[in-house]
């Protein structure tokens, strides 16, 4: 198995939201999305956005400046579909992170389970380099990965396990840590996650 789109495509196509990384509340995700960015219309990517339902609660926040990139079609479009006319106010990417390059800053750059799943430096390298071309001094970053006491696959998949620090050594000096919380993410099948969210200024 592999990291690509029909890997993806297939993941969601058979399982829906049915998946173990599935929040019907994304709160630790809102709550530093928030607080980086209390202008509704500032500009936020959602990488690796999938079937979530981040994107749903920024909309009805009123965020309106809102972009969610992933390298599934379908899981896209399940969204899309459920989100309704407010898709309008969405910018809709199909795309792998690390061969995309970013046409404009984001105030908010936000990757909740993407990272993780790069195990090779060079596709690490390659992520970063997406990440600093779409981001500038001041802008936010909130990765969310496996913690160095969560699972070492996912949905078949090798993941590369970090700490707040072992991701800020990672990501480079251009990113500086100024969050960090751990989370205990409970899945739809009764079954528990460690994950750990950093926060990161860019400098």
């Amino acid at each position: 198995m592999s990291n690509t789109p029909t890997h993806w495509d297939s993941t969601y196509s058979a399982k829906g939201d049915k998946v173990s990384w599935h929040q019907d509340d994304p709160r630790r995700s809102l709550e530093v999305i928030r607080a980086a960015a209390p202008n509704l219309d500032a500009p936020i990517i959602d990488i690796g956005a999938g079937a979530s339902r981040l994107a749903d609660h920024l909309l009805m926040a009123g965020y309106s400046e809102l972009t969610l990139l992933d390298l599934s079609a379908v899981a896209l479009d399940s969204t899309r579909q459920r989100v309704g006319d407010l898709s309008k106010k969405v910018s809709w990417i199909t795309a792998d992170v690390t061969r995309w390059q970013p046409s404009r800053h984001y105030a908010v750059w936000h990757d909740r389970a993407v990272f993780h799943f790069l195990t090779d430096g060079a596709a690490q390298d390659a992520y970063i380099a997406a990440l600093t071309q779409g981001t500038k001094p001041g802008s936010s970053v909130v990765i969310a990965t496996f913690a160095l006491t969560g699972p070492e696959k996912c949905s078949g998949l090798p993941v590369q396990r970090y700490s707040a620090t072992t991701l800020a050594a990672r990501l480079g000096p251009a990113f500086m840590l100024y969050t960090r919380a751990d989370e205990i993410h409970h899945t739809p099948f009764g079954t528990t996650q460690d994950f750990t969210y950093a926060g990161f200024h860019r400098r």
